[in-house]
C-alpha cells in the first residue's frame, strides 16, 4: 500500500523512503480544488478528493484503522497560512465491503463530512469516471498530493496511463485486477508515493477533469518499469451512488479515442531491468477477520462501516518496497507544466447544483 503517512508509520517501516509525489512540481493555488488532506493527530497521512458538498473519496487502506479524521479542503500549503481552507470532521467512514488489504483489491472508501461545504474557486468537486469510461495506454493524467515529508506546497506530476496487461508484466507480486488502473513512465522518475494514498488521478476532458483513479499502491516509487497502481473509479459507480444516496456525485463518461494498444500487449521474454528491493511488513495487533458487517462509533462520534474486518487496530498492515533508485530525491525537478483552470466554473459543480435545485423544486 502507499499507506497513510505518519511518524509512526515511517518508524514502523524502518526505511529511508521517498515519501511524496516524485518528479513533480508545485501546484498553483486553486488548480486542484477537489484535493483534500486527511489529518490525524495534527499530521497529514493521506489525500482524498471532494466528490460533492459532503462526501470525500479516498483509499480504504488509509482509514481501515478507524482513525479520528479531520478533513481540510482548499489547502495549498501544509505550513500555512491558508486563507481559503475550511475543515470538517468525519461522521461516517464506509470501506468497500470486498476490500482486501493483502491483494489491495477494492482499495476505496467514502468519508461523510460533518457538515456540507460551500463551493469556491478553491473548493470544488471533481467529476468521476462513469462505468463505461475507457482510459487507453498513453492517456495523459495527473496525480497530486503532499506526501509524508510534508512539502509546503501541494505537488503535481504528469503520468501516462499504462494498460493493465502491460502493468501486470511489471508487477510480479500482485494480480492487477479489472478494478485497478496503472500509470507511470517506463523510465521512472515520476510517480505518487507514500503519503499520497487516497489522492486523485485525473484526466482532462474539455474544460473539466475526470477522476480515473485513487492512489493505492506500488513497488518502490518512480522505479523504472514499475508503474503505480490506482483503484479504478469507474468500476465503483454503482457502489458510490448507493452509499451517498440523494446527494449525488457528478459521473461523466471519458472515452479514449482509437484502439487500446494494451489489448494485444504481451510480456517480453526477457524481463525488464530490476532494482534491488526490500519488503517491510507490519501487521495489526489483532489479525482476526470476519465477514459480518460491523458498525462502530469511536470517541469522535465517527461511524465506521466495515463488512470484512473487525480488527480496529490503529497499526495498518502494510507491504511496500524501497529502491536503490535515487532519481526521486528531489520533487522539484523534471516536472512538466500544466495549463490550469484555477477559476473555471466546474462542470461537476454545475451538475450538482442542478441536482440540488431539482430536489428543492
Amino acid at each position: 500500500n502507499r499507506f497513510k503517512s505518519s511518524a509512526r508509520a515511517v518508524l514502523l517501516l524502518g526505511e529511508d523512503v521517498v515519501p511524496l509525489i516524485v518528479g513533480g512540481q508545485d501546484a498553483p493555488p486553486g488548480s486542484w480544488p477537489w484535493q483534500v488532506t486527511l489529518i490525524e493527530d495534527n499530521e497529514h497521512f493521506c489525500g482524498g478528493s471532494l466528490i460533492n458538498n459532503q462526501w470525500v473519496l479516498t483509499a480504504a487502506h488509509c482509514v481501515r484503522g478507524s482513525p479520528s479524521v479531520t478533513v481540510y479542503l482548499g489547502r495549498h500549503s501544509q505550513s500555512g497560512p491558508n486563507n481559503n481552507e475550511v475543515s470538517r470532521g468525519v461522521t461516517k467512514i464506509i470501506l468497500h465491503p470486498l476490500y482486501d488489504f493483502l491483494s489491495n483489491n477494492n482499495d476505496i472508501a467514502l468519508l461523510k463530512l460533518s457538515a456540507s461545504v460551500n463551493f469556491t474557486d478553491y473548493i470544488r468537486p471533481v467529476c468521476l469516471a462513469s462505468a463505461n469510461s475507457t482510459f487507453h495506454t498513453g492517456t495523459n493524467s495527473w496525480v497530486t498530493g503532499w506526501g509524508s515529508t510534508f512539502p509546503d506546497i501541494l505537488q503535481e506530476v504528469k503520468v501516462p496511463i499504462v494498460g493493465n496487461n502491460e502493468c501486470q508484466c511489471y508487477h510480479k507480486k500482485y494480480f492487477i485486477t479489472e478494478s485497478m488502473i496503472c500509470a507511470g513512465l517506463k523510465a521512472g522518475g515520476k510517480d505518487s508515493c507514500q503519503g499520497d494514498s487516497g489522492g486523485p488521478l485525473v484526466t482532462k476532458l474539455d474544460d473539466s477533469w475526470v477522476q480515473s483513479g485513487v492512489v493505492s499502491f506500488g513497488e518502490g516509487c518512480a522505479v523504472p518499469n514499475i508503474p503505480g497502481v490506482y483503484t479504478r473509479v469507474s468500476k465503483y459507480e454503482e457502489w458510490i451512488r448507493k452509499n451517498i444516496g440523494t446527494n449525488r456525485a457528478g459521473f461523466v463518461t471519458f472515452k479514449s479515442p482509437g484502439v487500446d494498444s494494451d489489448l494485444n500487449f504481451t510480456c517480453s521474454t526477457s524481463p525488464p531491468a530490476t532494482t534491488t528491493t526490500t519488503t517491510y511488513t507490519t501487521a495489526p495487533t489483532n489479525t482476526a477477520t470476519t465477514t459480518e458487517t460491523t458498525t462502530t462509533t469511536n470517541a469522535a462520534n465517527t461511524t465506521i462501516t466495515d463488512t470484512t474486518l473487525t480488527n480496529t487496530a490503529t497499526t495498518t498492515a502494510i507491504t511496500t518496497t524501497t529502491s536503490d533508485n535515487k532519481g526521486g530525491d528531489s520533487v522539484f525537478d523534471g516536472g512538466e507544466n500544466v495549463i490550469h483552470f484555477s477559476h473555471f466554473t466546474s462542470l461537476c459543480a454545475l451538475i450538482l447544483s442542478l441536482f440540488v435545485l431539482a430536489g428543492d423544486a
